[in-house]
C-alpha cells in the first residue's frame, strides 16, 4: 500500500477533499477536450497541404465521435462493475498517445484512423468523470459540480484555438498534436494516485465529509418535496411535467426508458450543434469573414468564453435557484440556440458583431449542457447510472460525427455557411421538442 493509500483522515475536522477531486476533474477534462478540438485550428493547414474538399474534412473531424460513440457503452457497464480510477487513468494515457500519433501521419486515411483511435480512447473518460461526480458529490451540488466538469469543455477551446495556430505557424501543423499530447501523461498519474473511484476509498476524506457526500437520502427527498409546494414554482412543474419517478435500477429499464432514451435524442441533436460548431468556426473565420489565421485563431475562442461562462452558470442555476430542476435550463438553451443561429445567419461583417455574436452562440449552447448529465443522475440510481451515463454520452455524442460531416456536405454544395447555421438552428428546434416530452424526477 502506497503512502498515499495510507494516509488516513482522523478527528472530527471536516474535509472538503470532494472539490480538489473536482479540480482534478476539471484538468482532464480540459486536456481531454483539447485533444479532440485541436483539429479545428489546424483543419485549414490540413486542407491546404493535402488538397481536400470540406466533406474530407469534417470526415477526419468526424471519424473521433464515431470511435467516442463505440466506446462509452461498454465502458459503461466495465466502469459499473470495477469503478472509474484505473479505467479513467488508462483512457487518459491513451488519448495522449494517440494525439501524439496524430502528428506523424502522412495520408488523409491516416488521419481518420488515428482520430478514430482518439475517440476510442476518450470514450471511457466522461463516463468516468460524471460516475465519479455522481459518487462523491451529493444531491444538492451534482449540478453545480456538474458545470464546472462542463465547463472544462469551454475552458481548453478558449486557449486552444489561439496556441494552435500560433504553433502551427511557428512549427507546423504536426507540432500542434505533439505540444498537445504531453499534459496528458501527466494528469493520468495525479488521476490514478489522487482520486478514488469512491469517497469512503480515499484516506483524504472525513467522517464528516462522507456524511455530506452520503447525506440521508429521506431528507434530501423531504428538502426537493418543500421546494416542489413553493408556489412560484407551481406552473413550472406543470410545464414541466414534474412527477415522481422511482430511480431506475436495472440495466433494461434503462434502455427501455423514454426518459434516458429522450435525453439521449436531445442531447444528440444538441451536440450536433456543439460540435459543429467547434469543427467549422475557424473555417468560417477565414473563408467567410477574412480573418487571417491569428486573428481567427483568437476569435474562434469567443463562443468557448460564453461556454465557460454559461455552463458554470447554467449548473449554479439548477442546482441552487430551480430547485435541481433541470428540464428548465435545456429548454433555454434550446430555444435561445435557434435564435442565435439566425442571428448568425444576419450577422454583419464586422469583428465585433462577430465577436459578440460567437461569444452568445456559447453562453446559450452551455447554460442547459450540465443539465444533459445531470438529468440521468436523477432518473437512474448509483449502480446504474455509469451505464445510463454510456448510453446519454454514446448516442449523444454520434451527433459529433454526424454534424461536421453534414455540415462540410452543405459547404460543398451550396459554397455558403448559411446552409450549415440553418441546419444547426434545425438541430436545435428537434432538440426543443424532445425535451419537451421528458419528464422532471421528482
Amino acid at each position: 500500500m502506497s503512502r498515499i493509500d495510507s494516509h488516513v483522515c482522523t478527528g472530527t475536522k471536516k474535509t472538503h477533499y470532494r472539490f480538489l477531486v473536482l479540480a482534478i476533474i476539471f484538468a482532464v477534462y480540459a486536456i481531454n477536450y483539447a485533444d479532440r478540438t485541436n483539429i479545428g485550428a489546424v483543419l485549414p493547414f490540413i486542407i491546404e497541404e493535402f488538397h481536400i474538399n470540406n466533406f474530407e474534412a469534417g470526415a477526419i473531424a468526424s471519424m473521433f465521435f464515431l470511435g467516442y460513440a463505440v466506446s462509452q457503452i461498454p465502458a459503461g457497464f466495465f466502469i459499473a462493475k470495477r469503478g472509474t480510477r484505473g479505467v479513467v487513468a488508462l483512457s487518459i494515457f491513451g488519448f495522449s498517445a494517440f494525439t501524439w500519433l496524430m502528428g506523424t501521419v502522412s495520408s488523409v486515411f491516416g488521419l481518420k484512423l488515428v482520430r478514430l483511435g482518439l475517440g476510442l480512447s476518450e470514450g471511457p473518460c466522461p463516463v468516468g468523470l460524471a460516475s465519479t461526480i455522481n459518487n462523491w458529490f451529493p444531491a444538492k451540488e451534482k449540478a453545480t459540480a456538474t458545470g464546472v466538469y462542463i465547463a472544462a469543455t469551454m475552458f481548453a477551446p478558449i486557449i486552444v484555438p489561439p496556441l494552435a495556430v500560433w504553433i502551427a505557424v511557428t512549427w507546423g501543423w504536426r507540432w500542434v498534436f505533439y505540444s498537445f499530447a504531453i499534459p496528458g501523461i501527466f494528469i493520468a498519474i495525479v488521476w490514478y494516485l489522487f482520486v478514488k473511484s469512491r469517497p469512503a476509498d480515499s484516506g483524504f476524506v472525513s467522517e464528516a465529509e462522507l456524511a455530506v457526500i452520503n447525506a440521508d437520502t429521506n431528507e434530501q427527498q423531504q428538502v426537493r418535496q418543500n421546494i416542489e409546494m413553493h408556489s412560484r414554482f407551481a406552473t413550472l412543474d406543470k410545464f414541466i411535467r414534474v412527477k415522481k419517478l422511482a430511480p431506475i435500477a436495472t440495466v433494461k429499464g434503462l434502455f427501455t426508458s423514454k426518459n434516458i432514451l429522450g435525453d439521449c435524442l436531445a442531447y444528440f441533436m444538441m451536440v450536433s450543434v456543439l460540435y459543429g460548431l467547434l469543427t467549422w468556426i475557424p473555417l468560417y473565420l477565414v473563408k467567410e469573414k477574412g480573418f487571417d489565421f491569428m486573428r481567427m485563431g483568437l476569435v474562434a475562442s469567443m463562443p468557448c468564453i460564453g461556454g465557460f461562462v454559461g455552463a458554470i452558470g447554467g449548473g449554479f442555476i439548477s442546482d441552487k435557484l430551480l430547485g435541481r430542476r433541470r428540464k428548465p435550463t435545456m429548454i433555454f438553451t434550446a430555444i435561445s440556440t435557434v435564435i442565435m443561429m439566425v442571428i448568425m445567419l444576419n450577422i454583419p461583417q464586422s469583428t465585433l458583431a462577430v465577436c459578440t455574436g460567437l461569444f452568445f452562440v456559447g453562453l446559450c449552447l452551455n447554460i442547459g449542457w450540465p443539465a444533459f448529465t445531470a438529468y440521468g443522475m436523477a432518473v437512474s440510481d448509483s449502480k446504474t447510472y455509469p451505464i445510463a451515463s454510456s448510453i446519454i454520452n454514446s448516442g449523444g455524442n454520434l451527433g459529433g460525427f454526424v454534424s461536421p460531416m453534414v455540415a462540410g456536405y452543405l459547404l460543398d454544395t451550396t459554397n455558403s455557411f448559411n446552409s450549415v447555421f440553418t441546419y444547426f438552428g434545425a438541430c436545435a428546434a428537434i432538440g426543443l421538442l424532445i425535451i419537451l416530452t421528458l419528464d422532471e424526477a421528482q
